[in-house]
């Protein structure tokens, strides 16, 4: 889920509300506003200010006619922290909003200060949602209008990966994005954010899992080493083994239906009920239950069963990769 935008997309609007908890995507409503303001008037004076430094009449001030008639940008951030009597003020500045200021107002988007933030609707701001991206499929959708935004292209497992690679925080994905685009040429696949980021134990755990289930045991067994020796617990890797084991299992068995019906039903995210079922091709409940039981085995490995947890994993890695290609079959 992107930052949206209302009808009126003038960055220069003498009102932009800024709506949301998605803090990267609140601080990108004020530098555009900024940058816009700067093209038109280099000179541009821009006050950035938490709810502590308005207080009544502050905002009157601020927006007073200039003798230079200087253009101007105020952003309140936290507005839906302001007093009562602040409000009252920013509710007759709206009004009548001064020549060459554009007021922007970062506001929450509960119930707490809810009037200031119907006023300002009322008053016909230029509205940007920024919403907090709770969802993996949000997350996936900001990466692909990242790369989007640049110009570059890269493939949807490239995309899928780097969200596996760094999960939640949106600054990291974004800086993620920059960097790639920056350090590589051409179309950016999966096996380059392999390379940048599989060091992540989540990630590369993830990593192995999921070729191993696929039946590409050497590719399995080259990210297992990588990881390895990129310090990545066993333990992370028997458990990544053991999630996308059961994963195919459960919905190899569950009822046709929906993305979203089967992710209700059995307790995954949608885009990975899309996954899966790509990884399905070739497993049959005996695969299902062979690997299992490799998964099993080599967890009782790296927990002290064994001499070799490396050994272990890389067994666990065949076996997996086996079944997945020949349902079980010894």
């Amino acid at each position: 889920m992107m930052a949206r935008k209302t009808a009126n997309d003038d960055p220069l609007a003498p009102l932009t509300l800024a709506v949301g908890q998605e803090d990267l995507l609140l601080d990108r409503a004020v530098q555009e506003v900024v940058a816009a303001a700067r093209a038109a008037d280099a000179d541009t004076d821009v006050r950035d200010l938490t709810p502590e430094q308005v207080q009544p009449g502050t905002l009157a001030e601020l927006t007073s006619p200039s003798l230079f008639a200087e253009r101007k940008v105020v952003v309140v951030r936290n507005a839906h922290d302001l007093s009562a009597d602040t409000v009252k003020d920013v509710k007759a500045y709206l009004g009548a909003p001064a020549e060459e200021i554009t007021l922007v107002l970062l506001h929450a988007g509960g119930v707490k200060g809810k009037g200031l933030l119907d006023a300002a609707r009322k008053a016909g701001a230029r509205e940007v949602a920024c919403p907090k991206m709770t969802k993996p499929a949000d997350r996936l959708a900001f990466v692909r209008q990242e790369f989007r935004a640049t110009g570059r292209s890269a493939t949807s497992e490239a995309c899928q990966a780097l969200v596996d690679a760094i999960g939640s925080d949106l600054r990291e994905l974004a800086s993620a994005v920059s960097q790639l685009v920056a350090d590589v040429e051409g179309t950016i696949d999966e096996a380059v954010v392999g390379r940048y980021y599989t060091g992540r134990a989540e990630a590369s755990s993830f990593t192995v899992a999921d070729r191993a289930v696929e039946g590409r045991a050497a590719e399995a067994l080259e990210a297992l080493r990588w990881s390895l020796a990129t310090g990545v617990a066993p333990v992370l890797i028997t458990s990544a083994l053991a999630q996308g084991v059961r994963a195919i299992g459960k919905l190899s068995s569950a009822r046709g239906g929906r993305p979203a019906d089967l992710a209700r039903e059995l307790g995954m995210p949608p885009w990975k009920i899309d996954r899966v079922r790509q990884q399905m091709r070739g497993w049959t409940p005996d695969g299902v239950a062979v690997a299992l039981q490799a998964v099993a085995e080599a967890d009782a490995g790296v927990k002290g069963g064994g001499d070799d947890p490396e050994y272990a994993l890389e067994k666990a890695v065949v076996a997996i990769a086996r079944a997945a290609r020949s349902g079980g079959r010894r």
